[in-house]
């Protein structure tokens, strides 16, 4: 069993340019004037997390021109998960003005559904939509899931055998587009055009993400909903609509707006990263993936060791400090920012042991934390648990020859601080089983 995608740090700057003299007046202090920048293009996430483990809990450091501390270990992400005095709500962050516009924390921070709402507001937010995600949901959806999973292995069937196919773009996302799609209820009419703007998102194809086009998707995201309040079904969008005519003062027109926005983004862009990094994962440990095709294992296993080991999110900003507070004999002042170092918790040797670097799906299942924790804890877990399941059973069911066309490690990064993955795992599909 080996290591992917880890190794040397060398890349980050742990000064990032400033003098160490230099308090910076701002989120986070320096130690001894030194600052790591993270750099959302790195070719070895893995490798700076072990970096920024090894300098401590909560690590000052500066992503997108943004000054913060990096909760890095397994304990540490916990208690800033949960502490009562951090708080994701953005008017306690005392230097937000001077955050860089158009960034990827800009996007995440000013978002203003209940990902970003506490206390009475978040629960209000959050409560209509557990119906959703509820088990006697789920279990509705499975044989969908199954069927969608089913149509694209037939498609891939007809690829050539011998040939790469990028299993991202034709299996990873197209399934939880699909699902999350039918979810929410978008109607087929607008299907080719979101999905165009989506690919962007989740970084298939050749389209670039950028503010322009997260603008495109807002506005078409709202031109669906407005429509889907003429036209209601048995979906997110209909119920949601529903209970805000029913009982306005419970969710506003624009949070009702954010909220469906937030459910279709979130809703499939991370879980095609756990797809395709369960796909590298099992086609690099082929031992891992004997167990599984021998039933010593269940594939819910791997898709619970590629959460713990290959986090779908990397770094996810941001809480902020409403009082001073310590943390691991950290000082933070009030209105600083603390960045979640998901991936990094994933691989911390105090949590996970000193093999905590290898993939290993025997692994006693321990708590990991991809999803979160506390009152923030991903509602659409669940759903992604089974997506992830249903997929890679399937797709290495149907193709027992498959095998990467590329190592994982020389296949390019997503070249953003929010997710983890890569552009494309390209594979040799070999021929389907009889």
């Amino acid at each position: 069993m080996t290591d992917q995608r880890s190794g040397h740090a060398d890349r980050l700057d742990p000064t990032g340019g400033l003098d160490h003299t230099d308090r910076l007046g701002q989120a986070g202090r320096s130690v001894n004037g030194e600052r790591f920048v993270l750099d959302p293009a790195t070719a070895d996430l893995h490798g700076d997390n072990d970096r920024l483990r090894r300098a401590g809990p909560l690590v000052p450091v500066t992503a997108e021109g943004v000054p913060a501390w990096a909760a890095t270990q397994y304990a540490t992400l916990l208690t800033v998960l949960t502490h009562p005095d951090l708080s994701r709500e953005l008017h306690h962050w005392t230097t937000r003005h001077a955050m860089p516009p158009g960034t990827a924390i800009d996007r995440i921070v000013t978002d203003t559904s209940l990902l970003n709402a506490e206390g009475e507001r978040h629960r209000r937010l959050r409560m209509p939509l557990t119906t959703a995600f509820s088990q006697r949901r789920l279990n509705g959806l499975r044989p969908r899931i199954e069927e969608l999973t089913a149509r694209l292995i037939d498609r891939l069937a007809e690829m050539p055998p011998d040939e790469p196919v990028d299993l991202r773009l034709e299996f990873a996302y197209p399934l939880p587009r699909e699902v999350i799609s039918e979810l929410i209820g978008i109607p087929p009419g607008h299907q080719d055009e979101l999905h165009r703007l989506t690919d962007a998102v989740a970084q298939v194809g050749d389209l670039e993400d950028s503010p322009g086009l997260r603008k495109e998707l807002r506005e078409l995201l709202d031109q669906i909903i407005e429509e889907r309040h003429d036209t209601p079904g048995e979906d997110l969008i209909s119920d949601l609509f529903a209970l805000h005519e029913k009982d306005g003062g419970r969710l506003s027109e624009d949070e009702l707006f954010a909220t469906i926005e937030l459910l279709f983004i979130a809703g499939h862009v991370t879980t095609v990263n756990l797809i395709t990094n369960a796909i590298g994962a099992l086609l690099t440990e082929r031992g891992q993936l004997d167990l599984l095709r021998s039933g010593q294992c269940p594939y819910s296993a791997a898709v619970e060791e590629t959460l713990r080991w290959d986090s779908p999110i990397a770094y996810f900003p941001m809480r902020y400090a409403t009082r001073d507070i310590e943390i691991d004999g950290v000082h933070l002042r009030g209105g600083e920012p603390v960045l979640a170092c998901f991936a990094s918790a994933g691989r911390d040797p105090h949590q996970y042991g000193d093999d905590a670097h290898v993939f290993d799906v025997t692994r006693p299942q321990f708590t990991h934390l991809a999803f979160g924790h506390g009152p923030h804890f991903c509602l659409g877990a669940p759903l992604a648990r089974l997506e992830g399941e249903i997929a890679i059973k399937a797709l290495f069911e149907a193709f027992p020859g498959m095998a990467l066309a590329r190592p994982v490690d020389e296949l390019p990064p997503l070249d953003t601080l929010l997710g983890n993955s890569t552009r494309t795992m390209p594979v040799l599909l070999g021929p389907r089983a009889r």
